[in-house]
């Protein structure tokens, strides 16, 4: 993937991500979506460089060929993805929801296990669209 790639790539995932959790805020907790949002979009743009990050590793470790990815490897790379974000994201929220470390952990090992279905079929999505896409780009231009 291009950096241009790569960027589109991680802004569509945080869009598409703060929307599902802005929207599962506003039906399932008594939290202001608004401060939902606030805090989500601060955690998306550590997110996103992270995944910029993480992505460019996991790629030069295991390469690029991204569509033929089985799924323990889809599933070890979404692991890997959030347990590196968690040492970020707990010290955080603690600060921000003035909440103790345990409570933080509980709250963020519940978006982990939301983010690494997310992102396992984000992803799969994303590189079945890519191939369909550049196949028609390829299909346009001959």
């Amino acid at each position: 993937m291009s950096i241009k790639e790569r960027i589109l790539h991680s802004i569509l995932f945080e869009c598409f991500a703060l929307l599902i959790m802005m929207l599962g805020a506003s039906l399932f907790t008594r939290h202001d979506p608004a401060m939902v949002g606030g805090v989500g979009f601060a955690l998306s743009l550590i997110a996103m460089a992270w995944n910029y990050l993480y992505n460019l590793m996991f790629d030069q470790i295991f390469g690029h060929e991204r569509i033929a990815r089985p799924l323990k490897m889809r599933a070890g790379h979404a692991l890997g993805f959030e347990l590196g974000l968690l040492v970020v994201t707990i010290p955080l929220l603690m600060w921000v929801l003035q909440l103790d470390f345990w409570a933080v952990l509980i709250l963020d090992l519940g978006v982990v296990v939301f983010f690494l279905v997310y992102a396992m079929v984000f992803n799969w999505a994303y590189d079945l669209i890519r191939v369909k896409w550049q196949a028609k780009l390829k299909f346009v231009q001959s």
